[in-house]
């Protein structure tokens, strides 16, 4: 459907065939023909590495890699170095954001101090500088008794509690998914069971305290079944799941391919089989990235040095895309997880196309295909395996409050000649 969007003041004004009537001349336009105008995406998973590992990322090239990618919320997880568990840290990370003034961010708060699993942090604090959720993401909280105290507390202020999922105890020395291919390449195997285990565990916990919780980077097929479970009953339980998550198996490790290597680890075919169908059913609520930027140091070593993670910001959308064009996942469902299942889970405004609604939105090219490349990344890192690999859905540009932050380079060349053609008409 062919349609005009009017935008003032950040704004939403008039969308429809008659948008453009009465409209003068000083205008700027941004031509969207064959374009799809989406919501603006939510992020809730994602490491910028500032304060303490700028050199890996930081808040300024975190924000422009989200932007590029259609992200105008992107929310920071805690393991900063200093660990963002206090107010003053919250606070200074939401300043330089301001500074750069481009996606909105929003920090996670640590559960524990120093991310130890033992000592809450002061979550009313962090709350009122502004973190929009709890998690020791990087570490799980395997105490049940802390965790349990986490849950309590973290509803009182209507926090979300955000686990990583995972019994170090069966975790130990595991480079990798546990399986044939572990086997193979003689690595330590990381079994399903330090997922689901905690998960599981989590969920009664949470029920007990009529708690909020989220599962991050969900990676298995018990999860998914157990976060079902739980939803079946009524419990807020959410999860998200990762693009790699989505797309990767651990048989892409073969080659001891350090680019694959992340935690949780990449899992079988079943495992992401059923992810997806968690996905497309709503049993998993958002994507996130889980973009974790590092060094060429960190990834060109042999298997056992290198640190685990990727970034994703830039590439989420086109790589995901190619899940709708393929039938494994309908558009909307892709959409949704986004946009409204993010915004949800941390109790942000939902995106919405609609008149009065704040000007947020991606313009994206369907049809545009582009290779993911090094030299074309914002982002100071570039350790993805999807490094060379072609994709269609290009991110024409991004908008947030009306602000044009970000738009691709063949995409000003048709604003410019829309302009120039139409002489001014948006």
């Amino acid at each position: 459907m062919l349609v005009d969007v009017l935008i003032e003041r950040g704004v939403f004004v008039r969308i429809g065939a008659g948008a453009r009537a009465g409209v003068g001349a000083d205008v700027r336009v941004l031509e969207g023909r064959g374009r799809w105008l989406l919501p603006g995406f939510i992020d809730l998973h994602a490491h910028l590495r500032e304060p303490g590992e700028e050199y890996k990322e930081d808040i300024a090239s975190g924000l422009r890699a989200a932007v590029a990618g259609g992200f105008v919320d992107v929310c920071a997880m805690p393991n900063t170095k200093p660990v963002n568990d206090t107010r003053a840290i919250t606070e200074a990370i939401l300043a330089r954001s301001r500074e750069v003034a481009l996606a909105r961010l929003h920090p996670i708060g640590a559960i524990t101090r120093g991310l130890a699993g033992l000592e809450l942090t002061e979550a009313a604090d962090l709350r009122d500088a502004g973190a929009v959720g709890l998690s020791d993401d990087g570490r799980c909280v395997t105490s049940s008794s802390v965790m349990r105290r986490a849950f309590e507390y973290a509803r009182t202020f209507e926090l979300p509690v955000i686990q990583h999922c995972e019994d170090h105890a069966l975790t130990e020395g595991a480079e990798m998914h546990e399986g044939a291919i572990s086997t193979r390449l003689g690595l330590r195997g990381w079994p399903r069971a330090a997922e689901d285990i905690i998960v599981a565990r989590d969920c009664i916990l949470a029920e007990a305290a009529e708690a909020q919780y989220h599962v991050a980077h969900l990676s298995t097929l018990g999860a998914a079944r157990i976060v079902a479970e739980a939803k079946s009953r009524g419990l807020r339980v959410s999860a998200e799941v990762t693009p790699h998550h989505l797309l990767l198996t651990d048989a892409d490790v073969l080659g001891y391919r350090t680019a694959c290597k992340v935690n949780p680890p990449l899992r079988e075919q079943e495992d992401v089989d059923a992810l997806r169908r968690a996905l497309a059913d709503g049993t998993i609520d958002a994507i996130a990235t889980d973009h974790a930027p590092h060094a060429r140091a960190d990834k060109d070593c042999e298997f056992a040095a290198a640190r685990p993670g990727m970034v994703g910001l830039e590439i989420c959308f086109p790589l995901l895309l190619g899940l709708v064009k393929n039938g494994s996942l309908p558009l909307g469902r892709l959409l949704a997880a986004l946009t409204d299942g993010p915004a949800r889970v941390v109790g942000l405004p939902l995106p919405r196309l609609s008149e009065g609604a704040r000007a947020d939105a991606v313009l994206v090219d369907p049809n545009a295909r582009f290779r993911i490349e090094r030299a074309t990344l914002h982002g100071k890192s570039s350790n993805t395996p999807f490094l060379g690999r072609e994709v269609e859905g290009a991110i024409d540009a991004t908008l947030i409050e009306g602000r044009v932050v970000y738009q691709r380079e063949g995409a000003r060349e048709a604003a410019r000649e829309g302009s120039e053609a139409k002489e001014g008409t948006p």
